[in-house]
């Protein structure tokens, strides 16, 4: 996979273990015949170190070996988050401060959760692009003020604050893009 194709939630073999990309910053050369740079920062799955990633525009970089299984949220305690297999009803077991910012959009019915397998170990989420959430707390929108931008704070039922516009009630249900935690429509 070239260093061009490379996005934000791809999963590549970088120095013998899987790494996923949580973010890309592209360099482009101010001077004639010099190289793109992409710089990527990623996540090591295994040891969940932080990496930076420097790459040419021509370099590239395997994709990890390694399996998805469609999984569902079963309870977290204190030090755990414990999730269920769909297809062999295996169950897994994270520790919390792995998947802490996953968990932010995880509730008991989300659809299309992946676990991310590697030597047949979970090592971490895959949450789909959009999750639906409840707004369970926000201000009330002040009548007329449909048609402007204005944003509000409205907190979701997993605890977490979004920015909805201002017309958006409490109870509603909203979808949020679990890549950069911003409202983008209603339910």
């Amino acid at each position: 996979m070239q260093a061009k194709e490379i996005k934000p939630g791809a999963i590549v073999n970088y120095e013998g273990a899987p790494v996923m990309i949580e973010g890309i910053h592209v360099q482009t050369p101010s001077a004639r015949g010099a190289a793109t740079l992409y710089k990527f920062r990623g996540r090591n799955l295994v040891t969940k170190q932080k990496m930076d990633i420097t790459l040419k525009g021509g370099e590239s970089l395997d994709e990890a070996d390694f399996g998805r299984r469609s999984v569902k949220f079963m309870y977290a305690d204190a030090t755990h988050v414990h999730i269920l297999d769909q297809e062999d009803f295996n169950q897994y077991s994270l520790p919390l401060e792995d998947v802490q910012r996953e968990m932010e959009y995880v509730t008991a019915e989300l659809e299309g959760m992946l676990a991310l397998i590697y030597n047949d170990e979970c090592v971490g989420l895959q949450l789909p692009t959009a999750v639906e959430l409840t707004i369970t707390e926000c201000d009330p929108g002040v009548r007329g003020n449909s048609a402007t931008g204005r944003t509000k704070p409205a907190r979701l039922e997993t605890g977490i604050l979004v920015q909805v516009p201002e017309y958006i009630k409490q109870g509603e249900r909203i979808k949020v893009d679990t890549r950069t935690g911003e409202y983008l429509s209603r339910a």
